[in-house]
């Protein structure tokens, strides 16, 4: 299972450790939602949330402000009892002297962020998902072409390497290559990146190591791009009839999200830059509303009909 230490939360969010008392080394996050415990804090604990961070705002501290000592006391028992996995002050504001108490009690870290709770709630949410995101690593290359993330697959020494060589010369930029991490951000993204150790680097049989960054300029690289687009290069067969219109779509299940897929048969000859440069503007012409498969279809139909009418008359 990812998890998220408690010391790159603190650095990326800017927190402070409101109790140092509490050594937030060892403590993990694994679930990637926040929760605010207004009703938590009245008493109210069904269908509560407690593996999330629980942040207080402004409309949680100033209702706290305005109960007695002892009320809050016993709110505040209740609430950290609960095996949360840390509290967060929002807005620079400083827990209450029994916070603190109780949160060295229950060994529970108590943080405070400088920023509104609105802006620090929706970071933190899209962080978070980013760092606990389910993923996966495969082979291929990832290359964005025209803005449309390309995962180019197929097996070993097909040309993938070489293929994405030729785009990033065509002004392209080389996002990964030989393994691509995939990350799922969401229900309907793909984030793929490169390992760090191979970021930006090329193997080129015959040739070696290729620094992409050094050799091509850093306007060829990208640290990571939403998968669009999978094209699976495969030798030509020609016992296999590939499709020649365009009307049936595959897709790649990656993730449980399904990606449109083009299967390329390679053969001597076969400019494959320009034929993933074509399927990528293709792809984003689809997504605009317009299919030329569609369009010829169309015609075709149509003129078959007229030619009927004509031949009925």
């Amino acid at each position: 299972m990812e998890e998220i230490t408690f010391e790159s939360l603190m650095e990326h969010m800017e927190l402070r450790n409101a109790v140092p008392e509490v050594d937030v080394s060892g403590f993990v996050l694994t679930v990637p939602e926040i929760n605010r415990p207004a009703l938590q804090l009245t008493g109210f604990y069904e269908h509560f949330s407690k593996n999330r961070v629980q942040v207080i705002g402004n409309v949680e501290y100033t209702y706290l402000n305005t109960i007695s000592a002892e009320e809050r006391a016993k709110a505040f028992e209740a609430f950290i009892s609960k095996g949360i996995p840390c509290v967060i002050f929002t807005n620079n504001n400083e827990p209450h002297d029994i916070v603190k108490k109780l949160a060295i009690k229950y060994n529970v870290p108590v943080l405070v962020a400088d920023k509104k709770t609105s802006a620090f709630t929706a970071e933190i949410i899209r962080w978070m998902r980013v760092e606990l995101a389910p993923n996966i690593s495969i082979h291929g290359v990832l290359v964005d072409v025209y803005g449309e993330g390309v995962l180019i697959t197929g097996e070993s020494g097909i040309g993938k390497s070489e293929a994405a060589l030729e785009l990033i010369r065509r002004g392209h930029r080389l996002v990964s290559d030989d393994v691509v991490k995939i990350s799922r951000i969401s229900d309907h993204m793909l984030i793929g990146e490169a390992p760090e150790i191979t970021k930006h680097f090329i193997e080129l049989r015959g040739i070696g190591i290729i620094d992409i960054k050094s050799l091509f300029g850093i306007e060829c690289v990208e640290d990571s791009h939403p998968i669009d687009l999978v094209i699976k290069l495969k030798d030509w067969d020609k016992d296999v009839q590939y499709d020649r219109l365009g009307l049936n779509v595959e897709y790649e299940e990656i993730l449980g999200k399904k990606i449109v897929c083009h299967t390329i048969p390679i053969r001597p000859g076969r400019n494959l830059a320009v034929i993933v440069e074509t399927a990528a503007v293709n792809h984003r012409q689809k997504k605009m509303g317009y299919n030329a498969a569609e369009e010829l279809y169309e015609r075709v139909t149509n003129n078959i009909a007229k030619r009927r009418m004509q031949d009925d008359n």
